[in-house]
This record gives C-alpha cells, structure tokens and sequence, in this order.
C-alpha cells in the first residue's frame, strides 16, 4: 500500500508540473511584435509581425464596408492597441478599425472602409530582419489602371501647363480644356489611330459627359479634372451663323503627335527598406527622393517636339513587387525603364555609381551576380503572395527578353554612366555591367538599373543625403537620357495628349 500510495503521489506531483507547463510553456500563444500599416493609392498594407506563426480567418461585410479578421492563438496586448492609432485620415481605404478580444485566445479586428475592397490575408515566414509577418493587403474592387493614372495625373497638370500656344516644353495638353468655361463650342478631337490604348483612353476622357452638379468630375484615379466646358449642342447657337462645311476646327489646346514615356523605378518600399547605411539612411527613401526630381525633369523635356513624361512605379512608401514594376511600366507603354538603387556592401570601403543592364548569360562579374541575387530577393523582404502557378508565369514572362532590348539598354546605360562621371561621381565600373535583374526583364523596354552610390560607404551616405547632390544626380541622369534618344531616336508611334 506505501508503495502503491508513494506512487499515487509521484504522478500527481508530474501532474502538477505539467499543468504548470501549460500555462505558462506548452500552450503559450504567440506574442505579437509590431505593427505597421502601409496606405498607398495602389493598396494599403498592414503587416502584425509575431514571434510564431498566427493563424486568422477574415470575413467581408458590405453596406458599410468592413472587414473582420480574428487572430487565432493570442491575447490582446500594447503592440496590437497600437494598431489603432496608426490609420492616418489620408488612408484611401481605411476608415478605421477596432481591435479586441472576441474570445479566449483570438483577438478580433473590424476595419471601417472607405470603399469596398479585396481582401489578400496570407503569412511570411521570417526572413532578414522580419519575423513571422501576417499581411492584410487591402486591394480595391476595381484595379488601378497605371495607364489611367498617367491619364489623369496628365490632366491635373493641365491647367498650369495648358494655353492655346503651341508647346515650349512639352508638358501642354491637348484633352485639357480652358481654366475658365467659354462659350465657344468645345473642341473636336480627331479620331486616336487604331492599336493605341493610350490615346484610345485620352479619347473617352475627353468625351465623358459633364457632371450636372457643381463639383468636378472625378477620374478613376480620384485626381480632379479641371472644369468642363458647357456642353455641345448638335447645331450651332442660334445667335451666330452657321458656317459652310470645311475642315474640322483646331483644338483650343496644344496638339503632339507623340509623347515619350520614360518609367522610372525607385527600389524597394514600405516592408522592404533596401540597404541602411551606417547613420541610418534608407535606401527606399533616398532612391524615391531622386526619382522625384528627376521626374520634374523629364515632364519639363521634349525630345524633337514631342513631350516627355515620367511615370514612377510607386510614388510614395510602400511596396511593389519586382514582376508588378516591369507590368506597370509594359501598360503605360514606356520608351525607357530606369530603376534607381543606392545599395550596401559588406564592407564600408566599396563605393562608386554602377549601372547595369540584363544578361541572359550570366553576371558580367562577381559583384553583378551578387548584386543581382540580392536585389531580386526584394519580394521575399517585402512580401508577395503568389502560388506556384503566379511564380511560374511571372517567370515565362519574364524569360521573354530579347537580344535588341539588351542591346538598347547597354547603350542607353553608356549615356548614363558617362553623364554620371561627368559630376565628379565615383564610378564602381567604367562600364555598364550585366547580370540577371529580373526588374529589367521588359523584352519591349531598354531597361537599366543605376546603383547611384554604396549607401554602406559613410562619405557616400552622407552625399546621398544632400539636395545638391541629387540634383546634379538627376541631372546626370536626364542628360544621359537625352543623349540616348540624340543617338536613338523614339520609336514612331501615333499619340495625341
């Protein structure tokens, strides 16, 4: 009996032990590490990074949108209140949200929307400096037609940039009409050549009918047109004669035949930081602040009288996935692709501008294929939520390059990395080097990628980090732009803007 009743004690006392496990060990949830929340015209991203995988189920509700999503195997803490605070006003999807415990170990989030949308939830496993990441994309119903945006951005500027002169810059506009209404007939656009979609979707927004009410129509981008003329009656007004048939009338703003498209591509954004040099620079920001300038640059160019305009593939902070930047700029149909880095090394004594073009056959060095495996490892920092499928179609259309795009792209680097050298920057190669980008994957773009400094390198962070400096950067950068089309002059093609 002692031994039996010694026994009995033993196994209650394991019991107790493991009990004690359980609660603070064996079933121990996950614990939620940060929050961050991405808002962009594109979608906005939130990203809850844990320390172990969560589980979530989601659920759309209409009339008003929302979307719940409960969080499975955690408890509601400080990390996930302050969720709450970071929905900024300006966010074009989120209204708001509210987070609390719906049950024992599943926290619930209902998001207030602005608009109806779909929903991507899917997970990451821990990769650079992330852990696990849960990311909600929240996409709208309808997708962003880049083509579109480049439209409507084109308008909004129309306005400042629009006369009945001809053009001295090439940033006129042809579908804008005048700031004021006048009591002229609005103007007769010819018909857009077949085969151009670009001038295809110019055409219906100039013709969409005036809004009855006061406030000016919204594009699909959600960027305001300027005020529409009256609209146009079948005949004539009465008070004036009318006039025998002849040639159609000339639109009261500049006409172009051609408009050249340069997609501009800062790296990295919002969950991917790129490279951080030593005082803490961000290549994301770095790279969007020189794209930014040098967009100003090539709005206000033209090349032989036809006007220039720069498309970026994102605008603001947040990410784009290596196989949506090189669509982007394949819709907006873009003469030239140039993606803008700042990179980082392993050791603080690399330094000097690259720029790089595709290579079908291998890395023209070492440093090149490094880079390249580096730089197409963006996707996995930042997140993409493909299968197999997507990943095996993404790569059909990006094998797709050709020998003449590469061709194009060395050339139109030599004009870059001349220019480059002709700031007084250190170059890293005198030559443009060759790897396997897959952002410079376009088989129809002369596609380049510049790495204008090493960020890692402190005296080149610091330079990064100056206006003056990437100013003459975006100089440099025009210039070999325009070197490149004195030397290889666009494509023809039919556009009316």
């Amino acid at each position: 009996m002692k031994a039996t009743g010694l026994k009995r004690r033993v196994l209650l006392q394991g019991g107790s032990v493991a009990l004690m496990l359980g609660v603070h060990q064996i079933a121990r949830g996950a614990s939620i590490l940060a929050v961050r929340v991405w808002p962009a015209a594109d979608y906005t991203r939130v990203t809850i990074e844990s320390d172990a995988r969560l589980n979530s189920q989601q659920l759309v509700v209409g009339s008003p949108p929302r979307l719940a999503v409960d969080i499975e195997g955690i408890d509601l803490n400080t990390e996930l209140r302050d969720l709450v605070g970071k929905i900024k006003p300006g966010d074009p999807y989120i209204n708001g949200l509210r987070i609390g415990q719906n049950a024992p170990k599943v926290v619930r989030i209902v998001f207030d929307l602005k608009q109806t949308v779909r929903p991507q939830v899917f997970s990451l496993a821990p990769v650079a400096a992330y852990k696990h990441r849960l990311v909600l994309d929240l996409y709208p119903e309808q997708a962003i037609d880049p083509m579109e945006a480049l439209i409507a951005e084109r308008l909004r500027d129309a306005p400042k940039n629009g006369s009945s002169s001809a053009p001295n810059n090439g940033t006129a506009v042809a579908t804008a009409p005048p700031a004021a209404p006048s009591p002229a007939p609005a103007p007769v656009r010819p018909a857009m050549p077949p085969g151009d979609p670009l001038g295809d979707l110019m055409a219906q927004q100039a013709a969409r009918p005036a809004p009855s009410g006061p406030a000016p129509a919204l594009p699909p981008g959600g960027m305001p047109l300027p005020p529409a003329p009256p609209p146009v009656v079948a005949a004539a007004p009465p008070a004036r004669p009318v006039t025998p048939p002849g040639p159609p009338p000339r639109a009261t703003a500049s006409r172009t035949d051609r408009i050249i498209i340069v997609a501009l591509d800062p790296g990295h954004g919002g969950e991917d930081p790129g490279a951080i040099g030593p005082n803490g620079t961000r290549e994301k920001d770095i790279v969007l602040q020189v794209a930014h300038r040098l967009r100003e640059r090539i709005n206000a160019a033209s090349v032989n009288g036809s006007p220039m305009r720069a498309f970026l593939t994102r605008d603001a902070d947040f990410f784009v996935p290596l196989g949506v930047r090189v669509q982007k700029a394949r819709r907006v149909q873009a003469d030239l692709f140039v993606s803008i880095h700042a990179d980082a090394f392993t050791t603080p004594a690399a330094r000097g501008a690259s720029v790089f073009a595709l290579s079908q056959s291998g890395a023209s060095s070492s440093a090149a294929r490094w880079l390249a495996n580096k730089e197409n490892d963006a996707d996995k920092v930042g997140g993409v939520n493909v299968g197999n499928h997507e990943v095996q179609v993404q790569r059909a259309l990006l094998d797709m390059s050709t020998t003449a795009q590469i061709n194009d792209s060395l050339k139109l680097g030599g004009a870059m990395l001349g220019e480059i050298k002709g700031i007084g920057a250190r170059l890293h190669k005198a030559q443009v080097e060759q790897a396997g980008f897959a952002v410079l994957k376009a088989p129809d773009i002369p596609s380049v990628l510049v790495e204008t400094a090493f960020i890692s390198n402190p005296e080149e962070e610091a330079n990064l980090r100056r206006a003056d400096y990437q100013e003459n950067l975006a100089d440099a950068l025009m210039r070999g732009i325009q070197r490149y089309f004195a030397q290889n002059p666009p494509l023809a093609r039919s556009r009316q803007l």
